[in-house]
């Protein structure tokens, strides 16, 4: 290859590189995505767990939403009060009193008063024992596994297992919503911690039927949700749900339950 050749192999490079430099330039400027300056500054004061407790995918997902106005300045459940006032000052927002959260067992069922309907001897998970017929080695199959799913994927250590039912530490838990998703039975719901009247059965059964299974049953008699002077109470397939912004903590419903699954708390 001789001098001539080689300077015009070069220069044909040179000429085909600025080509490029120029589209990509203008391709940028074309296709240019607008990102909302506020958007990244609330995702810098996030926390970065990505557990999803806020209700979307990750914080990038929550600091999008917060942003462009579709969840609230608080919706970030792992950093609380602290890190809700800062993205306040950022969206330039009053930030009112926040109402702390916490995750709460919606079953009443330890072993002693839960009947098993099989040995179980598989792996030390409720997701797995949950996948094998019947749901549950136990007669309820609606109620808690106690094997424990929750407690393992709590980074707080708020959750233990206490006779075969898990139990929230509320001191700890931060409602960060990891326990809610991986509970193969769904009995954990994030409520306001304040919250005096809870409801601590799942049972979607009724009766005799719930009462063979478990003595700490709902036999979906519905009383509760009768004398609600407040209409708090939903009755829903065969199992009551309070509705805490309704909720006045009169006490009705505990008092009126024959079994006593509506439980009282914080008095």
């Amino acid at each position: 290859m001789n001098t001539t050749e080689i300077i015009t192999a070069i220069i044909v490079l040179a000429v085909v590189a600025l080509i490029i430099g120029v589209i990509l330039s203008v391709a940028e400027k074309v296709f240019k995505v607008e990102v909302d300056e506020r958007e990244e500054a609330i995702r810098e004061e996030l926390p970065g767990s990505n557990c999803g407790g806020c209700g979307f995918a990750g914080c990038d997902a929550c600091a999008k939403a917060i942003a462009s106005g579709e969840a609230a300045v608080s919706a970030c459940p792992v950093g609380g009060a602290p890190v809700a006032q800062k993205i306040a000052e950022i969206m330039g927002a009053e930030l009112g009193e926040l109402e702390r959260m916490t995750a709460y067992v919606k079953c009443d069922g330890t072993t002693e008063k839960k009947q098993e309907d099989y040995n179980y001897f598989g792996i030390d998970s409720c997701v797995y024992a949950a996948l094998l017929p019947g749901t549950s080695p136990y007669a309820c199959k609606f109620g808690c596994i106690g094997l424990g799913s929750c407690a393992r994927v709590c980074d707080q250590k708020a959750i233990r297992i206490i006779n075969k039912k898990a139990v929230v530490d509320e001191d700890l838990c931060i409602a960060c919503g990891k326990c809610v998703k991986i509970c193969p039975h769904h009995l954990i719901d994030i409520i306001p911690a304040s919250s005096q009247q809870r409801v601590q059965c799942s049972s979607l059964s009724r009766g005799k039927e719930v009462k063979n299974a478990c003595s700490a049953g709902c036999i979906g008699c519905g009383l509760c949700a009768k004398n609600c002077p407040s209409d708090a109470i939903v009755f829903n397939n065969n199992i009551p749900k309070i509705d805490y912004s309704k909720c006045t903590h009169c006490g009705l419903c505990a008092e009126k339950c024959p079994v006593k699954i509506i439980k009282v708390y914080n008095q």
